[in-house]
Order: C-alpha cells, then sequence, then structure tokens
C-alpha cells in the first residue's frame, strides 16, 4: 500500500491542493521579476544528463501545479520566439521635417532578416543602418557589448578607390584580418599605426555613433549587439554623418534591443546670426559653427562641436535649436515603432542580486571609506584592488561565491530537481495517509543563495562609485582633498628637447602630456580622401598617444585605439583657431602629444601643451588656448537628495568613472574653440549645461594664467634646426621652366644647390625648403634667373657656354637659364663647326635677339662683334662698349655673368639702334645660312616691321629688376616687380 499511497491520495475527493516544488518556485520568481537576473544555464557536460533527469522526474505520478508565467518563463527559448513568425516585415516610411526639408525614414525594404535595418534619405544622400544581435549572451562585464562600424564606400559618389587594390575595408590599408574596429576594446586591430584620413573619418563616425546610443542600453543585457551603417550614396552636399547617428538610433528603436529611449542626431550651423539645422556642405564653408548634437525627446546625451571663438550664450542657443530638432524626430520615431517595433528582450536581462549589494557593503563599507581618501591615485588603485580581494575571500570561505559562472556550485538542473525531491514529500504523522487531513510539514533545510565571482566584482565596482559619490555630496570634497571647483596644481616647462623645433611638458595633477612640435614643408601635410575626390591637404594636425606606461599598466602598442583618435582630433579642432594663415606661415605643423601620465582630462593637457609647444617652435599664434574637463554628480534619493547637479571642476579618472557626465571645454578667455560632452546617464537639460559652461568659463581663465607661469617660457622664435621656407611668386605660365621636361630642371636644381624641396603650384607660387641660408640662397637665384622676363635687345657679358652642338651654342645668361647662340651667330666670319672656334666653358658675350612662343631664348654674339664697313665704324664703337665705359655718356645696362659669383649682375642694352640696325644688316648680308628656330614661332623681335626703329628700339628698352621676390625677410630686401622675378 505504501508504494501507491501517491496514487490514492491523488484520487481523494478532499485532497489538499499540492504546493509548487523549489524549482517551479524560483521559475515563478523568475517569471514574475522584472528584472530576473540569472536565466537558467546548463554545462554542456551536464545538460545530457540533466536534461534525462529533468524528463524522468516530470514523468513520475508526483504531480505538480505549475502557473502560467513560470511555464510561459519555462518555454520562452529565446531564439524560437524570435523566429515564431516566418513572415517576412512589411514595409513603412515616414517624413520627418527638419529645418526648410524632410528626411525619409524606411524599414522594411532592406535587410530584412536583421533584427532591425532602416534607410534615411536627405537630397540624394542615404545611409542604410542594421542592428543584429546574438542569440548567447556574453560573459557579464562592466560595459555593454556594442559594436559599432560605419563605411563610406567610394561606389556611394560614383568612383573607385585609387591604387591598385581596389577592394575597399582593412586589408587594403592595414592587411588585417579584422574587417572591423571593435569598440568593447577601444582598439583597432590594424598592424599598422597609420590610418588614412578615410580611415580616421570612419573611426570619428562610429564614435559619433556610439557615444549617445550607450547611456540608453539598459544595464544587464549581454547579447552582443553589432550596428553597422553603410553610405549608399553620397550627392556632396548633404553630410552623412548625422543621418547616421539618427538612423542608428531609429535601428535600435525597432530592434529587440532594450533601450530606455529613442535618439536621434542633427548638426546646427551658424551662417550669418542665423541657426541651420543640418545644413549643406556649402553652407558649412560659412558657418562660424560645427555642432552635432544627439539627444532624446526630453534630454542632451552627446555634443561635438567646433568654433571660432563664440561665447556660451551662443552655444547654448545652438543647443537648444538643435535639442528642439531632436525632440521633434524622436517624436516621429516612436509613432513609427508603435506600428513596426519588434517586441523588446527584457526577459535576457541579468542582473547582479540585491542580496549581494548587502554582503559586499557589509564587509567593505567601512575600509572603503578610509581607502577612497588615498590621494594619490596608484596607492589607491593597489587598496581598492586589495580590498575587492578581501570581499571576494570573505565570500567564498562563507561559502557565497561558486567556482563557475552559474546558479550555485556546480549546481545543474539535476540538482534543483533531487533537492526538490527531498524537500518536498507531504508527511502526515510520519507516514502518507489519505484520511488524516491534518498535514505536518517536516522543516526544510535553508538554501544559500550563491553569487558568481563576475558579480561580485561588478557589484564592487558599483559600491565604490557609490560611496565616492556620496563622499562628494555629503561633504562638498573629493577624493584628492579639493573642492567642487578647484584646479590641481600646474606646472610646465618649455624647450626640453633641444633637437625638436618646439616642445613643452605640461603637468596637470597626475595627469601629464608631452607636446612635440614639427614644422615641414608642403610634402609634409596630411592628404585627405573624401568621397567627392576633391583633394584636400591638411597643413596643422594633431597625434594623441595613450600608451599604457601611462597609467602604470602593461599593454599593446600597435596603431592608434578610436578613443586616441578621437582626442587627437578634439584636440586638434580646438588649436586650429589660433593657427596663422599659409600667406603668414607657409609651414605644416605638425604636434604630437603623449600622454607620459594619466588621471583625468589627458585630452585637455593635450590642449594645453600643444599650445605651448607651438609658442616654443615660434609659430605665431593668435592667443593662448586652455582646456578644461567638467564632471557633474546628481544628489540622488539615495543620497537623501532630489537629483539637483554639482559640477566638478577639472575631474580626475575616477570621477569621470563614476560621474554622471564628461564635458571637455577649450578656448580662451573671450570664447569657446572646441567642446564635447558624454552623459552616462538618461541626459542633462539645457540649464545644467549652462551651469557648467559658465563654470568651466572660470576655470579655463584659471588654467591660462598658470600657463603664463611656464618656466621656462616658450622662445617663440623658429629653432635653428627648423627648416628655411622662402616663397617666390611668378607668373603662372613660368611654372613649366622651373619644372623642366619629366621634372629634370627642378632635380638638376635641388641636386646642384642642397635645398631639402621645391614646391611649385599651378598659380605660380614657389616654395623652397632648405636647411641652411647659403643653399636657400643659391637656389632662389636660379629660379629668379629661370622666371625673369628677358627683353630682346638685352645684352649678357662674360656668359659661359655650357654645351656646343652641330647647330650652335647653348650660353647660359644667368644661372640656370640658357638660350642657344646658332652657329650662324657664334661669328661674323663663316663656321664649319662651333667646335672650331669655341669649346665648352668658354666665355662671351652675347645680345637677346629673338623669344618663341615657348619662351625659348635665341642670342647672337655676331651682333656685339665690330662692324668691318668703314661707314658704320663709329657706330659700332658706340654701340658695342666696354665694361669700363657703361657708365659714361648716355645711360647703357651691363650684366656681367662670373663663373663662380651668382650675386654680381649688371645688364647692359644699347640705345643705338642705328648702329644695331646696321650691324645687323651687315651680318645678314655676310650669312648665308639659315637660321635653326623657324620665324613663324618668333613672337617678339628686335624690330616689328612697319615700324619706326628707334620708337621700337625705345619701346623695348624697359626696366627690370634682378632682386629675387620673397615672402620671408632677407638682407637684400627683396620685392616683388610686377610679379616678375627679374634682373636689373
Amino acid at each position: 500500500m505504501q508504494g501507491n499511497s501517491s496514487l490514492s491520495l491523488h484520487s481523494c475527493r478532499a485532497q489538499p491542493q499540492p504546493q509548487p516544488s523549489q524549482f517551479l518556485r524560483r521559475l515563478s520568481a523568475l517569471a514574475s521579476h522584472p528584472f530576473p537576473w540569472r536565466r537558467l544555464h546548463l554545462p554542456s557536460s551536464a545538460s545530457a544528463s540533466a536534461s534525462a533527469s529533468a524528463s524522468a522526474r516530470f514523468s513520475i505520478s508526483k504531480h505538480r501545479s505549475i502557473s502560467d508565467s513560470s511555464s510561459s518563463l519555462f518555454r520562452s527559448n529565446k531564439k524560437a520566439s524570435r523566429f515564431s513568425c516566418s513572415a517576412l516585415p512589411e514595409p513603412f516610411s515616414i517624413e520627418i521635417p527638419i529645418g526648410d526639408r524632410h528626411i525619409l525614414v524606411e524599414t522594411g525594404h532592406i535587410g530584412r532578416q536583421a533584427s532591425a535595418s532602416v534607410t534615411v534619405t536627405d537630397g540624394e544622400t542615404i545611409v542604410y543602418t542594421s542592428v543584429c544581435l546574438s542569440d548567447i549572451p556574453s560573459e557579464p562585464s562592466d560595459f555593454f557589448p556594442l559594436f559599432v562600424n560605419y563605411q563610406e564606400r567610394f561606389s556611394a559618389a560614383g568612383r573607385t578607390s585609387g591604387g591598385f587594390f581596389k577592394r575597399e575595408g582593412k586589408t587594403k590599408d592595414h592587411e588585417s584580418n579584422e574587417e572591423d574596429y571593435l569598440l568593447d576594446v577601444g582598439k583597432c586591430y590594424a598592424t599598422l599605426g597609420i590610418l588614412s584620413t578615410k580611415e580616421l573619418r570612419k573611426v570619428l563616425i562610429c564614435r559619433l555613433i556610439d557615444r549617445p546610443l550607450r547611456p540608453t542600453m539598459l544595464k544587464g543585457f549581454y547579447h552582443e549587439t553589432q550596428i553597422l551603417s553603410w553610405v549608399l550614396s553620397y550627392d556632396g552636399l548633404h553630410s552623412p554623418d548625422s543621418l547616421a547617428v539618427t538612423a542608428a538610433g531609429i535601428a535600435v528603436a525597432l530592434s529587440e534591443v532594450p533601450n530606455s529611449k529613442t535618439i536621434a542626431g542633427v548638426r546646427i550651423g551658424l551662417v550669418g546670426d542665423k541657426f541651420i539645422v543640418n545644413p549643406t556642405t556649402t553652407e558649412m564653408e560659412d558657418s562660424k559653427l560645427d555642432m552635432l548634437l544627439a539627444g532624446t525627446d526630453s534630454a542632451i546625451l552627446m555634443i561635438e562641436g567646433y568654433c571660432n571663438f563664440l561665447s556660451e550664450e551662443k552655444l547654448l542657443e545652438a543647443v537648444q535649436v538643435g535639442q528642439d530638432a531632436v525632440r521633434a524626430i524622436c517624436n516621429e520615431v516612436e509613432a513609427l515603432v508603435k506600428k513596426c517595433g519588434k517586441p523588446k528582450m527584457f526577459d535576457a536581462i541579468k542582473l547582479p542580486p540585491h542580496e549581494l549589494y548587502k554582503h559586499v557593503e557589509d564587509i567593505a563599507g567601512d575600509e572603503l571609506v578610509q581607502v577612497l581618501q588615498i590621494r594619490s591615485k596608484i596607492p589607491r588603485r593597489k587598496a581598492l584592488t586589495l580590498l575587492e580581494d578581501k570581499v571576494l575571500n570573505i565570500l567564498t570561505e562563507e561559502g557565497y561565491i561558486c567556482s563557475d559562472a552559474m546558479l550555485g556550485v556546480n549546481e545543474t538542473l539535476s540538482d534543483i530537481l533531487e533537492d526538490e525531491d527531498e524537500d518536498d514529500e507531504v508527511v502526515v504523522d510520519g507516514e502518507v495517509d489519505e484520511g488524516d487531513v491534518h498535514i505536518k510539514p517536516t522543516p526544510r533545510k535553508t538554501t544559500r543563495l550563491l553569487f558568481s565571482e563576475v558579480d561580485v566584482k561588478l557589484v564592487f565596482k558599483e559600491v565604490t562609485s557609490k560611496y565616492l559619490r556620496r563622499c562628494i555630496v555629503e561633504n562638498g570634497r573629493r577624493s584628492d582633498g579639493r573642492t567642487l571647483e578647484e584646479i590641481r596644481p600646474i606646472n610646465s616647462r618649455c624647450g626640453l628637447l633641444p633637437r625638436a623645433h618646439g616642445s613643452t611638458l605640461f603637468t596637470r595633477g597626475e595627469t601629464q602630456s608631452l607636446a612635440v612640435v614639427t614644422l615641414g614643408d608642403r610634402q609634409m601635410a596630411q592628404r585627405v580622401d573624401n568621397l567627392v575626390g576633391v583633394d584636400e591637404l591638411k597643413r596643422f594636425y594633431l597625434q594623441y598617444s595613450f600608451p599604457p606606461a601611462c597609467v602604470g599598466e602593461v599593454g599593446r602598442i600597435g596603431a592608434p585605439s578610436r578613443r586616441e583618435i578621437g582626442h587627437g582630433m578634439l584636440a586638434e579642432r580646438a588649436l586650429e583657431p589660433v593657427l596663422p594663415s599659409e600667406d603668414d606661415f607657409p609651414y605644416t605643423v605638425r604636434v604630437e602629444s603623449t600622454i607620459t601620465e594619466s588621471n583625468g582630462s589627458s585630452s585637455m593637457a593635450s590642449v594645453c601643451g600643444g599650445c605651448l609647444a607651438l609658442q616654443d617652435a615660434g609659430v605665431p599664434v593668435k592667443s593662448s588656448i586652455a582646456g578644461i574637463a567638467m564632471g557633474m554628480v546628481l544628489d540622488t534619493k539615495e543620497f537623501g537628495g532630489d537629483g539637483s547637479p554639482i559640477i566638478l571642476s577639472d575631474i580626475t579618472g575616477s570621477e569621470d568613472a563614476s560621474g554622471d557626465m564628461d564635458f571637455k571645454v577649450a578656448g580662451n578667455e573671450d570664447g569657446v574653440t572646441a567642446f564635447q560632452m558624454d552623459i552616462k546617464v538618461g541626459g542633462i537639460t539645457l540649464p545644467i549645461m549652462r551651469k557648467a559652461l559658465l563654470q568651466a568659463n572660470d576655470g579655463r581663465k584659471h588654467i591660462l594664467a598658470e600657463m603664463l607661469k611656464s618656466s621656462p617660457p616658450p622662445s617663440r622664435k623658429l629653432s635653428k634646426y627648423a627648416p628655411l621656407i622662402h616663397v617666390m611668386k611668378v607668373k603662372p605660365e613660368k611654372i613649366n621652366l622651373i619644372i623642366g621636361t619629366g621634372g629634370k630642371k627642378v632635380k638638376s636644381i635641388i641636386e646642384e644647390t642642397g635645398v631639402e624641396a621645391i614646391d611649385t603650384q599651378d598659380d605660380g607660387i614657389v616654395k623652397i625648403t632648405a636647411k641652411d641660408l647659403l643653399s636657400l640662397e643659391k637656389s632662389r637665384a636660379i629660379i629668379s634667373n629661370l622666371t625673369m622676363v628677358p627683353t630682346l635687345g638685352d645684352i649678357y657679358r662674360n656668359c659661359e657656354i655650357k654645351s656646343i652642338t652641330t647647330y650652335g651654342a647653348f650660353v647660359e645668361i644667368a644661372p640656370g637659364r640658357e638660350g642657344l647662340c646658332h652657329i650662324s651667330e657664334l661669328s661674323s666670319n663663316w663656321l664649319a663647326k662651333a667646335e672650331d672656334a669655341f669649346k665648352v666653358g668658354d666665355r662671351v658675350d652675347v645680345k637677346l635677339i629673338e623669344i618663341n612662343e615657348k619662351g625659348h631664348l635665341r642670342l647672337s654674339r655676331r651682333a656685339l662683334l665690330p662692324d668691318t664697313n668703314p661707314e658704320s665704324s663709329s657706330e659700332s664703337k658706340d654701340t658695342v662698349t666696354s665694361q669700363e665705359t657703361a657708365g659714361e655718356g648716355s645711360p647703357k645696362k651691363v650684366l656681367t655673368v662670373a663663373k663662380q659669383n651668382l650675386g654680381e649682375e649688371n645688364t647692359e642694352r644699347s640705345r643705338d639702334t642705328a648702329s644695331s640696325r646696321k650691324g645687323r644688316s651687315s651680318n645678314k648680308s655676310n650669312s648665308s645660312e639659315n637660321t635653326v628656330l623657324p620665324q613663324k614661332k618668333f613672337i617678339r623681335k628686335l624690330v616689328a616691321p612697319g615700324k619706326d626703329r628707334s620708337e621700337t628700339s625705345k619701346e623695348n628698352t624697359r626696366k627690370s629688376s634682378s632682386e629675387p621676390v620673397s615672402s620671408v625677410s632677407s638682407k637684400d630686401e627683396s620685392s616683388l616687380v610686377n610679379g616678375e622675378a627679374k634682373i636689373v
């Protein structure tokens, strides 16, 4: 009878309602809890046996009453629920007004197998964004596993990537097997440390997408989420970056990823006094402001902006305009989500149990208060590590920590079911009796709740943050003893690297930046790749480096991380407005900021150190620029407050990690040049931002005053090791004379003079870069003579024959400038070969007689020889004057070209056109040879037909200057004459 007592018990009419087992009670609790902290997972080794045991136990005659909520949770296999509906999503589209135009949002057309996908169209710019998530959650951690990738493909603008490799991606640029940059570790999986500007832009826009999304993701969701964004079409007018932020926010809102709010992003420009929402690229050329704002319908989540010394009030007006535009977009998206949004995976959220918080606070609370008062970063970090280990050890000794990341110590489903079999026996007076309705319960053994080691570490970090915030709220003091608005001690040294063109070591508290400036020519400029195919060169760029040693850790060294790229761009844009124009300072400027110590605000230390290094390198900056990082802690109900904000100036690393805001502001006393804000809570309002901006202004002024105390101060002059750059202006058509055929001429000038580079531009600008003044002067003289404007009738004395050919000799009339003296013009007598009378190196006097359309010169020696005709002997003597008598009588011009003297230049032109006419007539009668250069190519002649020869000679007589042009002061005080480099 004992064997079938269970059956008889169930057959009795007056049977008591059976109680749910311990296992099913746990399932019911998980189902009823809005955020179940742990889902049941079976290890691979025990899953089969546990399944068999579970099926066996559930098939026994002992029935259980399972509630609807627990059964639904037990059947909530996430993969099955996600794909239970076989129908593809229906297409939907909405038009959202933004400013004076609309953007089109479409979903259900492309990428229907993703969790969500949208296309956003503005003009002819189209951005496609998809969201997918993994089926199996990853290990718990203190960050949301979000992966963002943004791509701009050349095909969007109807172009193809240049070079041998036509496929776009990391394989071409970095030879890496990874296709994306993974944001969770913040590292570029590239093997090289050099990124193209196209890749840099991708990284920056990835950060713009990630930063506003991350605060809206619910804590405890560990399914890896990937956002892919492509620019499918680009019209060159409507920028895709703000569209990519909005598209990502819409895609996440439509997907199964649990989030708190829908986000959107817009760009704000300022043209004149008018704010423009999502301005075109043409409008941005005249804009004083470039701000990208992202947020929800009620708060601001992310701001990144650059401007030209705008006031704080003007920035707040721009923020208000942007917030209104974002609110309108979010409201429209919410309506779209109600139509076609997918159910959120709230049941996949896993949070540590509340009991664990109490255990950690009981063990480490008092000691944690003392540890957080340690002012130095490294000792405080070591003390926190020891305290965390202490908590782990105590909880392990007391049996609260399991070795596996599961619900209990090797506790599988079979173990739970085994426990339920022992505990849920119904005993009546020691045995089962169907007639006895008085049930005597047997005392149960208490089951201690077990925690994983990961949960303990996560909770310890949260408790540490809570105690740090409480200290600030209750005491008004921070962990390093400062008040809320106090700035850390500042020290700066300039010129500590002797061979660098400019250097500064800037230290603020435990944050230190070594900034180095390198000056160079145009070849050092950074080429900018873009979709429209317009070549751009950046003559100023800042590169930020954050090695692991700056925080006392061991880590990888390689390509810059996304964080390094973002911080470098922020510092670069902050300093850019104070740089001189290229006309005033023709150098390319590169700033390297290496963080040698870090305890918060390292990007703003790069701004301060970079500004001092620029001054030390002799760059004539318009003003000094300083940067400061602001933080915020909310006085929440947890601390007995009403949620009012507490703004912190010059935050440290721990305040950044535990606080609610990171707001970086850079500028001078008059205005702001760059700002960046990230929020870790649901967002901030405009009054909070106003308070932070005004407090940042006071801190910025203090830092600028401290920068003036730099010892030693910046030199403010060019280093002796910096290259010399000389700028010349010639006529654009003369550039070919400098370059030569295939670049042979410019290469020969570089080799002959020893300069580093000669850069020519189509507008006639010539830049000579040299290490020393001597080589610079040599090359300047050669180019000046190459581009001089010769005049018909000019006479050149003591010119060297550079080469001899069968048809004549090439004579150098000025350094680097040669002309052809035809064999018929070498002598008044007939010559069979030029070598018969002349050799290379001989010096002769020549006269310019013709210039062809290509600028080639034809010279004549015969025109200066004494005429054998007695009738013209007196005129010839007056025409061919010697150098000693050139200064007597009527004005004469003589050019004496010394072999190794580039500076002695004189010019002579005969004013006696009558003798020249008779001499030339005599030469023509005595010569029977044809000229090599055809007469039809001569565009300028000594005497034009049909004119009076004396008048023509007067017209051709014109003054010229031999002083080479320069935009850099020189000893000879050279100047530009009529846009030409001429000789006198």
